[in-house]
């Protein structure tokens, strides 16, 4: 059984009329970033067919790195969740960029993998990854809900609290 025609479920589940990503991202406030390219020999972004793989963020803020540390550590739960939003809305950047500013493209996405620079003994790596998660469900409404891994790890590229990847389903 699908949607109703020209529908959406939203991420409070109440049906409301289609919008576009642009128009839900102004009303969250968000603007997307203007990103640097790669600091290695890979891509931000590749197309395979339908499917979308983006390389793993981290929260830079406004082009400068931001949130790094260990959380558990010198980071609060409550700090690295918002650097996995962060992160989050650059990879949407990225994301954006790939296909050529047009997210309505986007007709889902299918998994996100989380990394949380984790001091021995943190466990509430779900907790961390959610501020990525529920920024995509936020921004895609249901076609954002995702399978998910977050990971602890030892350290991080330059000491950033959190790192994600994701792969998103698209429109040719």
């Amino acid at each position: 059984m699908g949607e109703p025609d020209r529908k959406k479920m939203s991420s409070n589940r109440e049906w409301e009329p289609m919008e576009t990503v642009a128009s839900r991202l102004n009303k969250l406030g968000i603007t997307l970033p203007k990103l640097a390219g790669p600091s290695g020999t890979y891509v931000p972004c590749r197309i395979s067919g339908t499917t979308l793989y983006v390389s793993g963020q981290v929260p830079r803020v406004d082009g400068e790195d931001a949130y790094q540390g260990v959380v558990g550590q010198s980071i609060s739960l409550t700090d690295a969740r918002k650097a996995a939003r962060v992160a989050a809305i650059n990879m949407l950047a990225q994301v954006s960029r790939a296909l050529d500013g047009d997210l309505d493209r986007v007709t889902g996405c299918l998994q996100l993998r989380g990394f949380v620079n984790a001091a021995p003994g943190f466990v509430d790596h779900p907790a961390v990854i959610d501020g990525a998660s529920d920024l995509i469900v936020e921004v895609l409404g249901e076609p954002g809900r995702h399978a998910r891994t977050a990971l602890g790890a030892g350290s991080l590229p330059r000491n950033f609290a959190v790192e994600i990847d994701a792969l998103f389903e698209i429109r040719a």
